[in-house]
């Protein structure tokens, strides 16, 4: 009982703290006339701060942030590693549009060195999380998919780093499962940061870039431009490659015999 009072408590603090820096925000900056100005407020108003959901949300947010930060760069910052952290640290799913916001906001590569190192705090922070107050009710909710799992962290032991970072390039089971998983399966901490650092780039940088392209894009001609599918080929080889090198490890190297993607059990596909 202690352990879930203890969790709701971290929640409802950093929920109180989130909501707070997203009510009180600064005076818009003024570029213009009256009339740009009070239009730009009304925006403002009209968009309230929230998690997007899908991409027409994700455009609004991103350009009210930009608007935001050209003269309150450090508020923008502080308030998107603050919602990132948020989502990563109690497994809300949507990390896509943050990482696409990411892009919009900071550009490709700052953007991509951002939601790297906020993928990576965050889950260890869920990691800590979870070790702290959650192992035992993780066990109780999901008591076949944590033995599973943890009896193939057993086997591959000798190749726990590479087997960690199979997990996360391929998706044999979700992200934030494998987060609140991990201290039960007795991965060190250290193993497990570096995971996710190594493990998620090419995820991180499909979404940043991704979201950088968007937010050039004014029209539907500019999705079929040369330069529009050349980036996004790059990006597609670049993402891809190091998947193929640990996919090429795992058949020599890892057993996951009974792995499904998604985490799902042979077995328990053919009883279904």
């Amino acid at each position: 009982m202690r352990s879930a009072s203890g969790l709701l408590v971290v929640v409802a603090s950093a929920t109180v703290y989130l909501y707070l820096l997203t009510t009180f925000l600064p005076p818009g900056p003024r570029h213009g006339g009256r009339d740009e100005g009070e239009a730009s407020a009304r925006s403002g108003e009209e968009l309230r701060l929230k998690f997007p959901s899908d991409l027409h949300e994700l455009r609004e947010l991103a350009e009210l942030l930009k608007f935001y930060k050209t003269e309150h760069t450090g508020y923008v910052f502080v308030l998107f590693c603050s919602a990132y952290l948020y989502k990563q640290s109690f497994a809300i799913p949507g990390s896509s549009f943050l990482n696409m916001l990411a892009g919009a906001l900071f550009g490709p590569w700052h953007g991509l060195l951002i939601a790297c190192f906020l993928t990576t705090v965050g889950s260890t922070f869920c990691y800590l999380l979870s070790w702290t107050y959650g192992r035992r009710h993780i066990v109780r909710l999901f008591p076949e998919k944590v033995a599973k799992l943890q009896s193939m962290a057993e086997e591959n032991r000798s190749s726990l780093f590479f087997f960690l970072l199979f997990l996360r390039f391929f998706p044999m089971t979700p992200n934030w499962f494998l987060n609140i998983t991990s201290p039960i399966l007795n991965i060190p901490m250290s193993v497990f940061f570096f995971s996710v650092l190594i493990g998620l780039i090419p995820y991180n940088f499909i979404c940043v870039h991704t979201g950088s392209i968007l937010s050039e894009i004014s029209s539907l001609d500019d999705i079929f431009s040369w330069r529009t599918l050349l980036q996004l080929l790059l990006i597609a080889c670049a993402a891809l490659l190091p998947g193929a090198l640990i996919r090429r490890y795992s058949k020599s190297h890892l057993n996951l015999d009974g792995l499904e993607p998604n985490g799902q059990d042979i077995s328990d596909r053919k009883t279904r």
